[in-house]
């Protein structure tokens, strides 16, 4: 029920509402201090667990040296990244590591992440799990797959126009190897 889903906006529309006006930047930095930090004690103290999809560290070793690897997720990225580094990725793909950081639909997280690189459009796929995501890549014009171990989810995906769709991750890297031509 956020007017924006990321990390970022979330956080600004909830001390809006706490505060009946716009936090300072102090106090929204503040929280996002507050935030990682209870995260990383968390993580450290295996309190937290985050599980790795199966199959994705293969796919990212698989195509590590092959391509450009990163991130572009509506998590501020210091949280992505202490997850992502408790599951043993993080290091694949910190170098085109994109968040929730300054805001906005994940279109718009997408295209900052595509503004850095030089690289065509058709040179990029972005992989996603729900409907954000595929208007994020279908409106930057990149290849997009849709990914789901839920066969409704991935319905809804093709629905929303994924035309492609794997609920495996060898399958994800067939699809990347196809549309790059790799």
């Amino acid at each position: 029920g956020y007017r924006i889903r990321n990390d970022e906006d979330i956080i600004q529309e909830i001390l809006e509402s706490h505060f009946g006006r716009a936090p300072t930047g102090q106090e929204h930095r503040a929280v996002i201090d507050a935030y990682i930090g209870h995260l990383e004690g968390n993580l450290a103290l295996k309190r937290l667990a985050p599980e790795a999809i199966a199959g994705a560290a293969d796919l990212l070793a698989s195509l590590d040296g092959k391509t450009r690897l990163g991130v572009a997720t509506a998590n501020l990225i210091e949280a992505a990244a202490l997850r992502l580094a408790t599951c043993g990725m993080w290091d694949k793909l910190k170098d085109l590591g994109f968040g929730a950081n300054g805001g906005g639909a994940k279109r718009e997280i997408l295209a900052r992440a595509i503004a850095s690189l030089d690289l065509p459009r058709e040179r990029i796929v972005f992989i996603g799990d729900n409907l954000n995501d595929v208007e994020a890549g279908l409106s930057q014009k990149v290849h997009f797959i849709g990914f789901s171990t839920d066969p409704a989810k991935t319905r809804r995906l093709a629905a929303a126009g994924a035309e492609r769709i794997c609920n495996h991750h060898r399958d994800t890297l067939k699809h990347i190897e196809d549309a790059l031509n790799i």
